[in-house]
Order: structure tokens, then sequence, then C-alpha cells
């Protein structure tokens, strides 16, 4: 099984905020950015529709909803696969509310590839577990996402990923460090599934990662002088600061 070249340069700290950005990062010479967020400090949201149920869609519709609060958008991603209209595919919750149900079903394309999973920050911290374990949860679920496959599970990789895989695509994802520290990556070239997997594990420590998306995967960072407009999505996370 081959070696995986992972090389970390942290390009900026921003250790004033509870969030810090690293480029100049590679996967076996294939560039990606890092952000990493501390739950002490920073608050995630969810995003995606605005206050008379429309479609938020882009970084730039958060923006022009939050301007007349007196708010700014300081980090956004997407935040897993979504439908034609938008509406997620999976479980997606903001604040407390449930917006879409957990999806069990099977299907075709990656959000199906089981196991898929769920990114959530509940009471007792942010995690990554796998669809079917989130019914039992007893804890009050904050913020939750699900997406597939997943990337890691229990410190292993997914069953289905390949190490010579030629199907390499721009990929973002999220994974948990701690119950406080969460992690997310996109990729600046393309990158297979495994690579992708690989450097969750040994280049960023996560036992539980989970994939986001692919040919849409968007990042807002202004500390980068960098807002992806590659095509309206679904949901986004978010951090919100003052103007």
């Amino acid at each position: 099984m081959p070696t995986l070249v992972i090389l970390c340069l942290f390009a900026s700290a921003l250790t004033a905020q509870g969030f810090d950005f690293a480029s100049g990062t590679t996967i076996e010479g294939k560039k990606v950015t890092v952000c990493h967020v501390d739950l002490q400090k920073e608050s995630l949201a969810i995003f995606l529709r605005d206050d008379a149920g429309k479609p938020l869609k882009s970084f730039e519709g958060i923006e022009h909803w939050l301007e007349p609060q007196g708010k700014r958008l300081l980090f956004g991603m997407n935040a897993g696969m979504y439908r034609g209209d938008f509406s997620p595919v999976g479980l997606c919750v903001s604040k407390g509310v449930t917006l879409n149900p957990l999806n069990l079903d099977n299907g075709e394309g990656n959000f199906f590839l089981k196991p898929n999973g769920v990114f959530l920050i509940s009471d007792l911290g942010a995690r990554v577990i796998a669809s079917q374990e989130y019914p039992a949860l007893k804890e009050k679920v904050l913020l939750a996402t699900q997406s597939g496959p997943l990337l890691m599970c229990n410190g292993r990789i997914h069953p289905a990923f390949q190490p010579g895989s030629k199907n390499r695509l721009y990929r973002n994802g999220v994974g948990a460090v701690s119950p406080q520290r969460i992690v997310f990556v996109i990729s600046e070239e393309p990158v297979n599934f495994y690579e992708f997997a690989v450097f969750f594990r040994d280049g960023l420590h996560c036992e539980n990662a989970l994939f986001l998306d692919g040919t849409v995967s968007s990042l807002h960072a202004p500390e980068l002088k960098r807002s992806d407009k590659k095509m309206d999505l679904g949901p986004i996370f978010g951090i919100v600061g003052n103007r």
C-alpha cells in the first residue's frame, strides 16, 4: 500500500478569532486549504433559506441577508448535497430545528455510498457519526448535516476507497478532531477519495470525517481574499462576525 506524503504549511493563524486557515498544504503534491475551528470561541451556523423561505444559494446571498443585521460572513463552505430546489438530500438541523429529515434510503451516487454519515454539533460538542446511529442519540442536536460517503469511520477508511483510483475530483469535507475542535478541508486540485481520507487520518488526526461534495466544493474566506462562485448551493456552513 503506498504511503501518501502530506505537507502542512500554515499560512496564517487567526488566533484572536476561533478559526485559522492553512494554505500551502499538500496531499502528494496536490494543494488543499484547511480551516480549523475552535467551538469554544466561535459559533458555527448552517444557512439554507432567508426569512421569506427563499434559498440563500450563495455566500453573496448570505452576505446580503446579514448586512441589515450589521453582520458579515467570516467563513463559509458548502454543507452537504442538495436537490434541484436547493433542499438538502438528507438531514439538516439549524439552531436546534430540523429543516430536513434523516435519509436512510438506498440509491445511486456518493450520498448513498454506505456507510454515509452525519456531522453534528450537540450540547456535548461536535462529532461525525454513521447515519444509522443518529436516531438513537439522546443529546440535544443544535446543528447537523448529512452527506456521504463517510471518509473515516472510527479510524478506518471507507472500504470502497481504492489507493490507485483515477476518480480524482475537487472535494471538500469536515472532521472532528475533538468535541470542541473541528476541521474543514477543500482540495485545490483533484484528489481521489482514498487520498482525501488519508489526509484526514494522518494529516489532521481525525478518526471520523465526512465527505461533503465534489464539483460544487466552495470556500468563502475573506482573510484569504477568496469567495468562490462556482454554482448555486444548498445548505452552507458559516461563521458570522460584526461588520
